[in-house]
């Protein structure tokens, strides 16, 4: 199952990865026997320190819970930094930055992927050329309309597939390489470092190509909530690793045996016969990778609600089994539209490719930083151990991405145009929905004064149970305060409820809750979740009713705000940036279904809020 999901990405980078370096960007690697070498080295000892040493054996020990990836990360790093304002703020803008660029990775993975699949059958015929964007669009748009069923069907042949994929990897890795043995030289570091002291710029740039036999590494990180740290493991150091080692190295012992390979290193690598075959196997490989970075998408997108980074979206659950297994039908064709538009404005994986590793070397160094506040703060390491090893991470990282930023122009400007856009976003609806709870807690009365100036008499109680849900367990609900004011009457048992999101990925049942009795019948309940949990209120008041809850569940109402907002000239926020806020707001799903409330016990109460 590892295999199947955890790898797809980082496995089918071989693909385009030579193919870039050697063809693509602004300074391609002129193609001689000692730059193979050099190029094979400096991707070797990337793979054992980037993929191997940083994150299967150092940042998959810091996890959330068992839960891992950047908004995880991210929330492990806060915990120990609440009196740290200004330090608590630029963790959490790091943690944003990281997650935007992730949906940029998001977009340009499936694009990249399964372009560079389908581009192999104008290797086998060059008649193929004028259909390879045609046949790439139509396989992607499968793709995202099958997402609406999940990946519970499809889940279980993901394994074996893979599997498939990486025997094939090394088997064609193995018979090129007995052709040119002496390609395995490249496994000696010197020949990488060489090839920089040689070449210095060429080499700098390089980089950028030479991270693309990385992408996929966040994936390793970001799965083991779903699989766990060992099984990861062992699938990367008894498997993959080795295949993708020797596939690259068969490419290279390929390039210096025959040059004109350059053409498609990866699939001349295979017998003419075995073309067509190969060219299948490669595009549901590609498809299997970008399965798994929209089911990423999809799963960011849910703990960044949460964690209140985005607004309420309809999130169908695929699976009845599987917690983490849903479909946001939004988020989706977002995806598809930008994802077609990558493909018909860059039209070739090797154009592609200079897009790509910006996304994927920013959240790598993002990563590494917010991992040196874990392991300051969390695990104790003194500053010189933790100091020198983070430094050292982070040197590489920033090479890569320095590298990278050299190809801005030639698509990097796509990844850092795209995930500002998210960044704006997320951080526009952070703030504006600080500023609309502190305009609502501004005229809302303290709850305690309150409930115990509603004794008996004083207003017509009916039998029933009204739940209010609220931002603030303190202080009076809005819909409340509306609801007396124009219906005059209150239920027999009144519940203030306030919903509280934990740093954490999941909370148990029985510590899901906390209520306290109030005078006059009425009920503090506060009720927590994890960000990777689903938010099921009326699950959770059963569970609070058995234990003691006096609420009647068959004859409840849920009370619930709904604001029109109303921008102002002299609002804290910029007019252009609160009228965005505004058209999210509107636009945004429904809380309703989010927390899975019965539509039929739900009133909404109205009102204008100036912000």
């Amino acid at each position: 199952a590892a295999l199947g999901v955890v790898y797809g990405d980082i496995g089918t980078s071989p693909l385009y990865t030579l193919n870039s370096i050697f063809t693509g960007g602004v300074n391609p690697v002129p193609l001689n026997p000692e730059n193979i070498l050099g190029i094979l080295s400096l991707i070797f000892w990337s793979l054992i320190v980037v993929v191997s040493f940083k994150y299967v054996l150092f940042i998959m020990r810091a996890d959330n819970n068992g839960e891992g990836g950047i908004m995880a990360l991210m929330a492990l790093a806060l915990r120990k930094l609440e009196d740290k304002g200004k330090v608590r703020t630029s963790v959490m803008l790091l943690g944003i930055i990281g997650a935007a660029l992730f949906y940029g990775d998001g977009v340009i993975t499936p694009a990249i992927s399964v372009l560079s699949a389908v581009e192999g059958l104008q290797i086998a015929s060059p008649a193929f050329k004028t259909y390879v964007i045609p046949i790439t669009i139509v396989v992607l748009w499968g793709l995202f309309v099958l997402q609406r069923k999940g990946t519970a069907s499809v889940g279980t042949l993901f394994g074996p597939i893979m599997c498939a994929w990486f025997a094939t990897l090394a088997i064609l890795g193995v018979l090129n390489i007995l052709a040119e043995p002496g390609v395995m030289r490249a496994l000696n570091p010197t020949h990488g470092i060489a090839f920089l002291i040689a070449s210095p710029w060429i080499g700098f740039v390089a980089l950028g190509g030479v991270v693309l036999a990385l992408t996929g590494a966040e994936a390793l990180y970001a799965d083991m909530g779903h699989f766990g740290r060992r099984p990861i493991q062992l699938a990367w150091f008894g498997f993959v690793l080795p295949a993708l080692v020797l596939n690259y190295f068969g490419q290279g012992a390929l390039l210096i045996h025959n040059p004109k390979a350059i053409e498609n290193a990866f699939y001349l690598l295979a017998p003419s016969w075995a073309l067509y075959p190969l060219v299948i196997l490669s595009t549901i490989a590609t498809v299997i990778a970008s399965q798994a970075v929209i089911s990423g998408a999809f799963s960011m997108t849910q703990q960044a609600t949460k964690l209140g980074y985005a607004p309420q979206m309809e999130t169908q659950h695929t699976s009845e089994q599987e917690i983490g297994q849903i479909y946001l039908p939004s988020i989706n064709w977002a995806l598809l539209l930008v994802v077609i538009a990558l493909v018909l404005g860059f039209r070739s994986s090797t154009n592609l490719a200079a897009a790509y590793g910006f996304a994927v070397t920013g959240t790598m160094s993002i990563t590494t930083i917010l991992a040196f506040i874990v392991v300051r703060n969390m695990w104790g390491w003194g500053w010189m151990r933790s100091g020198l090893l983070i430094a050292f991470l982070l040197s590489i990282d920033l090479a890569f991405f320095s590298a990278n930023a050299m190809e801005i122009e030639e698509g990097g400007w796509f990844p850092l145009l795209f995930g500002f856009g998210v960044f704006l976003l997320m951080t526009t609806w952070k703030r504006g929905r600080n500023l609309l709870q502190e305009r609502l807690e501004s005229d809302a009365p303290d709850l305690r004064p309150f409930v115990e100036s509603m004794g008996p008499g004083l207003v017509s109680r009916v039998p029933g149970t009204a739940i209010f849900l609220h931002v603030n367990p303190d202080s009076v609900p809005n819909a409340l305060l509306h609801n007396l004011k124009h219906n005059k009457v209150l239920h027999e048992h009144v519940v203030v409820l306030y919903i509280q999101i934990l740093d954490i990925p999941h909370v148990f049942d029985e510590d899901k809750f906390e209520s306290q009795s109030l005078p006059n019948n009425f009920y503090r309940l506060i009720i927590k979740f994890g960000f990777k949990d689903v938010p099921d209120i009326p699950k959770v008041l059963e569970i609070a009713a058995k234990q003691g809850l006096p609420i009647d569940l068959m004859d409840m109402s849920y009370f619930v705000g709904r604001h029109t907002l109303i921008p102002k000239v002299d609002s804290e926020m910029a007019l252009w940036r609160m009228k965005l806020f505004i058209a999210m707001y509107h636009n945004a799903g429904s809380i309703v279904a989010f927390f899975k409330i019965p539509p039929e016990q739900v009133v909404e109460m109205g009102a204008q809020v100036s912000l």
